[in-house]
């Protein structure tokens, strides 16, 4: 058996336990006076909602234990099954459960001093002049909370998004209390503290340009190819679904020293991108072979030049009309976006 299936099957395990454990608590709790008598030591003191008697110490804690942790437990698991069925807003739930955890853990530890006998009242005022003591000296920790309370409040990005952070290209899988967990595509977890995200380039905001450079042999008649393209563009979407918009023909991008170079661009969803851009290539190509279309690559020609064909007059006029199209679909593209192609 791998490590992963065994530790796939001890956390089945151990969360069965834990199941049985609540269920088992809940079961004592509710039905507990009817199956012990009232004057049963073991049930004063494991009903924390009692205050008769003196409860056992050691009994008091474990309730104590159980109840705080299962709460906390079933809360987060409740927001987290709740999260999966939203496309935003799931940052807002991991905050929520960050806080319930620590919160349940400060809980836990007043309720078991308590139980031991500890003033908590004058813990707390304690606690609260510690707290301004330590608070001087944990500015970046304090930092770091505020800050990621304004990216959730302010949606600066949410849990699913795919972002740039300081180069950092990956999905956000987690915002924290304390810090932002982003994964790339290999896998690779960067966990980054939130008081250090300042820059931040959200790609999921809006729909992402795949782009495609194409090159074509000199000798090819461009407007042959271009009357090509304008009868297969709707075909070529067809086989990439993952295209939301275009492909559109972008004209000559570069007259490059053995090709023609043309480019083309689609909008998609930044996760798909580049497998877009690879779909896009991969049409193309058999798009090309399909006309004859020759792709140039470093060789050396012994024989007399192919003749290439002409574009007929019907090709002409249709490239004409179809260069014109293209302009004005492109001008739909943000000035921002176009400046960059």
């Amino acid at each position: 058996m791998s490590d992963t299936k065994k530790k796939i099957t001890v956390e089945f395990i151990l969360r069965r336990v834990g199941y049985g454990i609540l269920i088992l608590y809940a079961a004592i709790l509710i039905f507990g006076k009817a199956i012990f008598k009232d004057t049963s030591d073991f049930y004063r003191s494991f009903n924390i909602f009692s205050g008769a008697g003196n409860p056992n110490t050691l009994i008091r804690t474990i309730s104590y234990v159980v109840f705080v942790l299962g709460v906390s437990y079933l809360s987060r698991l409740l927001l987290k099954n709740s999260a999966k069925l939203l496309k935003k807003g799931r940052a807002m739930i991991d905050l929520l459960c960050s806080l319930i955890k620590y919160t349940a853990a400060i809980v836990l530890v007043f309720y078991v001093l308590k139980t031991l006998g500890v003033d908590t009242t004058a813990l707390l005022a304690g606690v609260g002049i510690l707290g301004l003591v330590v608070g001087l000296g944990a500015q970046p920790l304090i930092a770091d909370i505020i800050a990621g309370l304004f990216i959730v409040f302010e949606k600066v990005f949410d849990v699913g998004d795919i972002v740039v952070v300081d180069g950092f290209r990956g999905t956000v899988k987690e915002i924290g209390v304390r810090t932002t967990q982003i994964m790339d595509a290999g896998g690779n977890v960067k966990i980054i503290n939130n008081s250090d995200l300042r820059t931040v380039i959200n790609m999921t905001e809006q729909l992402s340009l795949a782009c495609c450079d194409l090159s074509i042999e000199y000798g090819e008649s461009l407007e042959r190819v271009e009357a090509i393209l304008k009868d297969n563009l709707d075909s070529i979407r067809e086989n990439i679904p993952d295209i939301k918009e275009g492909p559109f023909y972008k004209g000559v991008a570069e007259l490059a020293d053995s090709a023609v170079i043309i480019k083309f661009v689609a909008k998609c969803e930044e996760g798909a991108k580049y497998q877009v851009e690879r779909d896009m290539n991969r049409q193309f190509k058999l798009l090309f072979d399909k006309y004859n279309i020759n792709i140039p690559f470093p060789q050396i020609v012994l024989n007399k030049p192919a003749a290439f064909e002409d574009a007929t007059a019907k090709q002409r006029r249709d490239a004409e009309k179809f260069v014109e199209e293209q302009k004005e679909l492109g001008k739909k593209i943000p000035e921002a976006e176009r400046n960059d192609l």
